[in-house]
C-alpha cells in the first residue's frame, strides 16, 4: 500500500477492477474517501460470487453511501461520471493494451484537473501464466501523446509495479 499512502485522502475516488475487494479494503482505511466508486463488471458466474463478497464486505459503507458500486464494462461505467469527478482513480481490470489505453483516455477527462490516475501492473506480463499485459505501452503512450507525467512508481521486487500520473500543467 506504498502508492495509497502517497495518494490523496478524503477525495473523491474511482476503483476499477475490483475483484473481492481486497484493494478497496485498503483504499478504504488507508486513504479514507468520501466516496468510493467500486466498477467492475463481475462477468462470469465465476466473478458474480467475487460482487456479493464486496457486498457483504461493505454493507456499512455501502448502506452509509459512503460506498458505491457500479457494475458494467469499465469504459461504459465511466463515462457515465461527468468530467472531473474524481479527485484519483485507480485502474486494474483488464490488462491489454486496448483497454488500458481507453480507460487511461476517459479517466483524464474524469478527473479534476491536478487529479491523479493510478493503476497496477505496469509490467510487461505475467510470464510464468504466459500472458502478456499492455499496460506499460499504454501507459507509456498516454503520457507522451496528453502530456501527463509518471509521479510515483512503486519499487516492490516481490509485486507487479503500481503507477500514478498527473497532467503536467504549464
Amino acid at each position: 500500500p506504498a502508492l495509497l499512502n502517497f495518494l490523496p485522502k478524503h477525495s473523491i475516488v474511482g476503483e476499477v477492477g475490483v475483484s473481492r475487494g481486497k484493494y478497496s479494503e485498503k483504499i478504504l482505511s488507508v486513504t479514507q474517501p468520501k466516496k468510493l466508486y467500486l466498477i467492475d463488471s463481475w462477468g462470469n458466474e465465476f466473478y458474480k460470487s467475487h460482487k456479493k463478497i464486496v457486498e457483504d464486505l461493505f454493507n456499512k459503507e455501502i448502506s452509509s453511501g459512503q460506498v458505491i458500486i457500479c457494475q458494467g464494462i469499465s469504459t461504459v461505467e465511466l463515462q457515465k461520471f461527468e468530467d472531473g469527478f474524481f479527485d484519483w482513480v485507480y485502474l486494474d481490470s483488464d490488462h491489454g493494451y486496448e483497454n488500458v489505453a481507453r480507460e487511461l483516455e476517459i479517466c483524464r477527462k474524469k478527473v479534476k484537473v491536478g487529479g491523479i490516475i493510478a493503476g497496477h501492473d505496469y509490467v510487461t506480463g505475467q510470464w510464468l501464466k504466459r500472458e502478456r499485459y499492455g499496460v506499460v505501452e499504454a501507459v507509456n503512450e498516454f503520457c507522451h501523446k496528453y502530456n501527463w507525467e509518471m509521479i510515483y512508481l512503486t519499487n516492490e521486487h516481490h509485486r507487479n509495479l503500481s503507477y500514478a500520473l498527473r497532467q503536467i500543467v504549464s
